[in-house]
């Protein structure tokens, strides 16, 4: 399967402004790219890459003042699997897991481990360990908050959600794995694109996706708390500990968000679209300045 990627977003800068991009697909998805990954600018600039402590592809920027357009458009091979579901996946023990699944326990900046560990137990504490609890949890937050992008607000946590029970993707994603961290599974959260492919199409604009990927078993399994069903084509850009980790840019000064579009679709071998869309329009609901 082949799968189109792209975006288009725009900024008003009053200064010289430096800006961090995390707008590349993970490296893990560099042997599916079936054209080179360059992010264009206008006006043009030297964007320079390092990588990250999660193992994330960042972009580094000096913009100047005045109108930022960054946009890229790619093709990416997919197996057109969907997740993999392993309902026999044991749940290891803190003392069993590898040094770079712990800091996935940890709580963090929208990830209140400490206010919400006795809630996790209380609802969850007696189910079966493993797969069984972590489908719980994921169940249970699907069930428990309403999805609508009316409900996004940048300093929401974890805590909030449970409280409020309304949120986008991000906040389904932080409240998952919130819970799972209480109860001593190593979850981090996930930013990527992820089309209508195998569902129904949406009629929204196009936006990046979140969602939660669980260590069990010695792998890690990728959880949607939003969708709460296997999907197809997800394309990760980055993973962190939560959406602080992994904003799709960072910029160190004032930036105005002026027009924003994301695009991810299923074409046919020969580059054409085979399913019917919706042209993105600026939604800007997960851009993080």
């Amino acid at each position: 399967m082949l799968i189109r990627i792209g975006f288009d977003v725009s900024f008003q800068l009053y200064a010289p402004t430096p800006m961090l991009l995390m707008l590349y697909t993970h490296p893990t998805r560099g042997g599916s790219l079936l054209v080179p990954e360059r992010i264009q600018t206008d006006p043009f600039m030297p964007i320079s890459t390092f990588t990250d402590s999660f193992g994330n592809r960042c972009g580094r920027i000096l913009a100047p003042p005045g109108r930022l357009r960054l946009w890229h458009e790619g093709l990416v091979r997919d197996t057109g699997l969907p997740d993999p579901v392993n309902p026999s996946a044991m749940q290891w023990s803190i003392d069993d897991l590898p040094p770079d699944a712990i800091q996935f326990l940890m709580g963090s900046r929208y990830c209140e481990t400490d206010r919400l560990s006795e809630v996790a137990w209380s609802l969850f504490g007696q189910t079966p360990p493993g797969w069984q609890r972590v489908r719980a949890v994921c169940d249970w937050v699907h069930n428990h908050v309403q999805f609508g992008y009316e409900h996004a607000r940048p300093t929401k946590t974890a805590y909030d959600v449970f409280q409020e029970r309304k949120g986008v993707c991000r906040d389904f994603s932080h409240l998952f794995i919130s819970m799972l961290r209480c109860l001593n599974i190593p979850a981090r959260y996930v930013t990527g694109y992820l089309g209508d492919i195998g569902v129904p199409i949406c009629p929204a604009p196009m936006d990046f996706s979140a969602w939660s990927e669980v260590f069990l078993d010695g792998q890690w399994y990728a959880f949607d708390a939003r969708h709460n069903i296997p999907r197809i084509g997800r394309i990760v850009m980055a993973r962190g500990r939560d959406a602080a980790d992994v904003a799709i840019t960072t910029s160190f000064g004032a930036a105005t968000l002026s027009s924003f579009a994301v695009v991810t679709e299923e074409v046919n071998e020969h580059g054409n679209l085979s399913v019917s869309v919706v042209p993105p329009q600026s939604s800007g609901l997960a851009t993080a300045v």
